[in-house]
């Protein structure tokens, strides 16, 4: 099931080679390691999402 449109406009992630550059447009997110990435350390993306989560858990409780 998609959720959404499809459109390029609703992208989650950017994967730029020649740059070795990663970006994950859901949270504003760019690193410069993407051969890091494909071996499989993906805690370099996986990381920055839980802090967000948790960010706006806090803000929604009215803790931050």
């Amino acid at each position: 099931v998609q959720i959404g449109t499809g459109e390029r406009s609703e992208k989650i992630r950017t994967y730029n080679f020649p740059e070795r550059r990663v970006t994950d447009h859901r949270i504003n997110f760019t690193i410069y390691r993407l051969n890091e990435i494909l071996e499989g350390n993906l805690d370099i993306l996986v990381d920055p999402l839980k802090r967000e989560e948790k960010k706006k858990i806090y803000e929604a409780k009215g803790l931050a």
